[in-house]
């Protein structure tokens, strides 16, 4: 910025005090504040070719300071403290690419069930109504409701092979990676 005024970097250099002196007000403590003001110096600096020569420069400042002390407040109110990692090590997302591939295998395998028997588990499962509605929707009774999703679901396990109920959700590797990464935690948390 070889072409600003001498007068522009000078009167730049005379509003330092008084925006630490603002800068101080809005945060209460010369640390953030020194921060701040460098903060806004250095917008000021890299926007210096939207100020215009002979208005007011102090008030520009102000302005820069200002809303450069607001968006860290909009921001840190998004921010959760957590300086030892504990809770963003509580966090975990399993990857979405599994679950897609999952439910298109769960759709090719509940279309080759039985028209009756993927009624019946349509119906109960994903639908949520009680055996007595399926029973009347489907014009049956009950209890062949009942059998038709206990054979629904039973074809469905094999041929998707399902052998417990600890296999739905993520695969295994993944829940090895989160397995090992809580045991990391437990041990670093021993080691403190």
């Amino acid at each position: 910025m070889a072409n600003v005024p001498v007068e522009t970097r000078e009167e730049m250099l005379a509003c330092i005090p008084s925006l630490r002196a603002f800068a101080t007000s809005l945060t209460g403590t010369r640390d953030r504040a020194d921060d701040l003001v460098q903060e806004a110096l250095m917008k000021a600096w890299a926007n210096i070719g939207r100020f215009k020569t002979g208005t007011n420069m102090r008030a520009w400042l102000f302005v820069i300071l200002r809303n450069a002390f607001y968006s860290s407040c909009r921001k840190t109110k998004r921010e959760v403290p957590d300086p030892d990692g504990r809770y963003s090590d509580t966090l975990a997302e399993h990857p979405g690419q599994t679950a897609h591939l999952d439910f298109e295998d769960f759709r090719d395998a509940l279309a080759q069930l039985p028209e009756d028997q993927r009624e019946a588990l349509v119906l109960i499962g994903a639908s949520g109504f009680s055996y007595e509605e399926a029973a009347e929707i489907c014009g049956c009774a009950v209890g062949t409701v009942k059998s038709r999703v206990n054979r629904a679901r039973n074809r469905l396990a094999e041929i998707l092979s399902v052998v417990s109920a600890g296999e739905y959700g993520p695969d295994q590797s993944i829940q090895a990676a989160v397995s090992m990464s809580s045991v990391s935690t437990v041990k670093l948390s021993a080691m403190e």
